[in-house]
């Protein structure tokens, strides 16, 4: 385990960086070989597939054009001090279908690119292997993580990962918050069957499905990196009861249970009992084979997580009141303040979160999403264009110091990538206007804009953060 230099920094050797996804980022979504992604359709689906550039339809098709301008955004990257960048590569680069027998050789060399800018910087690579993009062939004719069938294909898939990139990348990641399909099938687990019309018989046969080949994945990594280190990913949204009732407390419980599950399993192997109840008291029985319960034996090596919010919970319907600010529902906090978007901000929560995760499961943890959406007005200082956001400064910095406290208390932290280090998509409305970046992109809603980066305030005070690992935080 790493050790803190001073009560005010973060360990010797912590990786600070920002985190993207491909749909978010990448556009070209038909260049290279690339096939058509389930995000590729939402949130409003291609009528007319534009020749010409993007649509107010789906913003995502463009995106921030980083397929083209990943050398520059990299550089931006280095210049902030940047020791690792999240990413995820998009399966269907790799796999235009999904179902494929081969690879697409463009879109592996992309990402050998994006690699080689990324050890010119010196760079540590943290890959998402699946980030919200399953193929759409997949969705349309398999019915997504419902079918068995994929996990086959996801295996194939990251066996052509480990074997291309194995040598020079350390830490994977196998699905990005892989609770959330519990709340966003068709996001999460490429179902198309409306959420309402999902019968829980056959969305936790899906999560079961993905478990599965998450733990393949890293039996596989294992194989042939025996280097590597392999990660689950959550979506952290801590609970606290609405009052000390002890009918809230355990309304809590059950809540928590819902997001603790994918951990637990990941990281001890097998399902929970109080999942196993669920099963029993509402007729779930799941197809699980001996070589499933073999395969989820295989379990990962760190806990990584994304955070934003925490919400309430309460037993009596009368008070339960849920807020469409809350990506997991839950009822809101009325100590607590809230974003633009209705995000309930919560740094203590952070906090609490760590220390929860490190003490349930003892696996080193990775903060790989934390930020503040808002929107954003280039101005001028000086003569340069940049974007004023002391909101986003004090936000970040209001986290960390939370981290470091968890630190203090002894949980073991690998490192921390704000999510969209640079302007990006929204996944799930096809919006710019929502900016997390450190770096403002020129792009409007409507499509239009010169795709310019500029440097935002908090450009050079998260520089200046990494500089004294986390020492300058107030």
């Amino acid at each position: 385990m790493t050790t803190t230099t001073s009560p005010d920094t973060f360990p010797n050797g912590f990786l600070w960086g920002g985190a993207t996804a491909a749909n978010q980022i990448e556009g070209a979504y038909s260049e290279g070989g690339k096939g058509l992604s389930i995000q590729d359709v939402m949130p409003h689906g291609i009528k007319t597939p534009p020749t010409d550039g993007p649509t107010p339809d789906n913003l995502k098709l463009e995106a921030i054009d980083f397929y083209h301008r990943y050398a520059e955004d990299i550089a931006l990257f280095a210049e902030m001090g940047f020791t690792v960048f999240r990413f995820s590569i998009a399966w269907s680069r790799i796999f235009p279908c999904g179902d494929e027998e081969t690879p697409n050789e463009e879109g592996l060399v992309f990402y050998d690119r994006v690699l080689d800018e990324l050890e010119k910087h010196g760079i540590e690579p943290l890959v998402t292997i699946s980030h919200y993009e399953t193929p759409l062939h997949l969705a349309r004719n398999y019915g997504g993580w419902m079918s068995r069938e994929l996990i086959g294909f996801y295996e194939r898939y990251c066996r052509v990962l480990f074997e291309r990139y194995g040598e020079r990348v350390k830490y994977w990641l196998t699905f990005n918050e892989i609770n959330s399909v519990l709340h966003f099938p068709l996001m999460s687990g490429g179902i198309l069957t409306p959420k309402d019309q999902l019968s829980q018989q056959d969305l936790y046969q899906a999560v079961h499905h993905e478990l599965v080949a998450s733990a393949r994945a890293t039996r596989l990594a294992r194989e042939i990196m025996p280097t590597a280190q392999v990660g689950c990913m959550i979506l952290a949204m801590p609970v606290y009861p609405l009052t000390p009732d002890p009918a809230d407390v355990v309304a809590t419980m059950h809540t928590a249970h819902d997001s603790y599950a994918f951990g637990d399993i990941h990281c001890r192997g097998q399902y929970p009992g109080y999942l196993l109840r669920r099963f029993r008291e509402n007729g779930i029985e799941l197809e699980i084979t001996d070589q499933d319960r073999e395969d989820l034996t295989h379990t990962v090596d760190f806990v990584s997580f994304s955070y934003y919010m925490s919400s309430c919970e309460t037993g009596d319907p009368a008070r339960k009141v849920t807020s469409a600010g809350n990506l997991l529902g839950g009822t809101p906090n009325p100590t607590l303040q809230a974003s633009e978007w209705g995000w309930q901000i919560d740094p203590q929560g952070l906090r609490v979160v760590m220390n929860d995760y490190w003490e349930r499961w003892q696996k080193p943890l990775f903060i790989v999403e934390n930020g503040l959406g808002a929107v954003d007005e280039l101005v001028e200082v000086d003569g340069t264009k940049t974007v004023v956001d002391d909101y986003r400064i004090g936000y970040l910095n209001d986290h960390l110091v939370q981290a470091r406290e968890a630190v203090a208390d002894g949980v073991e932290l690998l490192g921390y990538t704000t999510w969209g280090c640079i302007d990006l998509v929204s996944a799930s409305t096809a919006q710019l206007s929502k900016r997390y970046g450190f770096i403002y992109v020129d792009r409007n809603d409507d499509g239009t804009g010169t795709l310019q980066r500029y440097r935002k305030k908090s450009f050079d005070w998260y520089r200046q953060v990494i500089a004294t690992n986390g020492g300058s935080l107030q």
